[in-house]
């Protein structure tokens, strides 16, 4: 699978094998939405390491936290309080403000049954909802998901966007579905599972014919990026200076333009915080709740926050007793966040529970596979059961 930018694009024949198919894509990406101005559109930002959640949502008066936590413990002055036993990082402060205005639902204890704390294959559980290591290089849910919207009678653009230089995960993976991955928002790369021989157009042994067509397509390709960079909406809304802000300001740009994708992806990596977790876990809570706080204002300032709704999750969370490098090693279950204001808003699940481990994580209280359940029904009206493989009772996180 090849890797295109709008450089090459311009400057070199070695997209051939592509070019064809790429601008009646992009031409129905940028174009196509007015007829689907109100469909929803779900945002995933995947925080990749294994982020401590007991450091997140911190169950500050659980028995066994000042026990576990000697040296990364915090405070109960600390904490910013949801309530007398849970609050978030003091460096959560911007999604604190979104709970407190029924922006935000952090469901907790969030995992799968038997949990594996290798990242490779926790992360591929959770990006393809199966526990089959033959399907881990697969499909994902989200790229199954997309297959399940296709119809063939219609022309379709991009269903799904990664915003970031990272190769795109494999939960954007579908048989049919067209995946593309944006670093900025004036460079293109396209991620496509289409067979060469369904593409319309001359066949692929006839290299001049290809080349031709590459040339052509390629300027048309690079003429309607322009114009979509150019024409996208400018945020008045102020976006921290950080990677992930950028991001989601970019995803939020695509949005206000018209984009008719249903499907954005952003990474924000950082998480395996083994050693000194302290400073670095404050970087990363900090940049993560500026971004999506400035995003979502982005959104309600343009009057499109109630079409998306963004979810947030980490492949395991972090063992609950500290390591004797003031860091945390591989755990299991954590919070996830989902954010919008179509959320049941507040605490959903228990508190950690502290003296019942799991192998030093704490224990599930809610599969994955019925947060996706409920994303896949309630939020974007698809049939839940074959995309992650399996029936299971939906959490009840949206308001609609």
């Amino acid at each position: 699978m090849s890797t295109f930018t709008r450089r090459r694009f311009l400057k070199t024949s070695s997209l051939i094998a592509m070019a064809p198919a790429v601008p009646s894509f992009l031409a129905s990406t940028a174009r196509a939405a007015a007829a689907e101005q109100e469909e929803r559109i779900l945002v995933v930002i995947q925080m990749d390491g294994g982020n401590d959640g007991i450091n997140t949502v911190v169950p500050f008066a659980a028995e066994g936290y000042a026990k576990y936590r000697r040296e990364l413990r915090l405070n109960a002055d600390q904490v910013i309080k949801l309530n007398d036993s849970v609050g978030l990082h003091p460096r959560l402060k911007p999604l604190a403000e979104l709970f407190e205005n029924s922006r935000l639902a952090i469901v907790q204890g969030v995992g799968y049954p038997n949990p594996n704390r290798s990242h490779d294959v926790s992360m591929a559980i959770w990006q393809t909802a199966r526990f089959d290591s033959a399907e881990h290089k697969s499909f994902g849910w989200l790229g199954r998901a997309m297959d399940e919207r296709i119809s063939d009678s219609t022309p379709r653009g991009a269903d799904s966007i990664l915003l970031g230089d990272e190769n795109p995960p494999v939960a954007l993976r579908g048989r049919r579905s067209t995946s593309v991955a944006l670093a900025h928002l004036n460079d293109l790369k396209l991620k496509s599972n289409l067979d060469l021989r369904s593409n319309p157009g001359p066949a692929t042994d006839d290299l001049l014919s290809f080349a031709r067509r590459a040339a052509y397509d390629a300027r048309a390709t690079a003429d309607l990026i322009d114009e979509v960079t150019t024409g996208a909406s400018r945020s008045d809304s102020h976006y921290p200076d950080t990677q992930l802000a950028s991001r989601l300001c970019s995803i939020a740009q695509l949005i206000k333009s018209g984009f008719q994708t249903p499907v954005y992806y952003a990474i924000q990596s950082g998480y395996d915080t083994h050693a000194v977790q302290l400073p670095t876990h404050n970087r990363l809570l900090n940049e993560l709740s500026g971004a999506m706080k400035a995003f979502q204002d982005d959104l309600d300032a343009a009057g499109l926050a109630d079409r998306v709704l963004t979810f947030c999750f980490s492949e395991f969370g972090r063992r609950v007793e500290e390591n004797v490098s003031l860091g945390t090693d591989h755990g299991t279950a954590g919070p996830v966040f989902v954010m919008g204001p179509r959320v049941i808003a507040g605490l959903h699940g228990l508190p950690a529970d502290l003296t019942s481990l799991d192998d030093g994580g704490i224990q599930m209280q809610f599969d994955f596979r019925q947060i996706y359940a409920t994303l896949l029904q309630d939020w974007l009206s698809l049939p839940p059961d074959r995309i992650i493989g399996g029936s299971f009772q939906k959490a009840r996180l949206l308001n609609l």
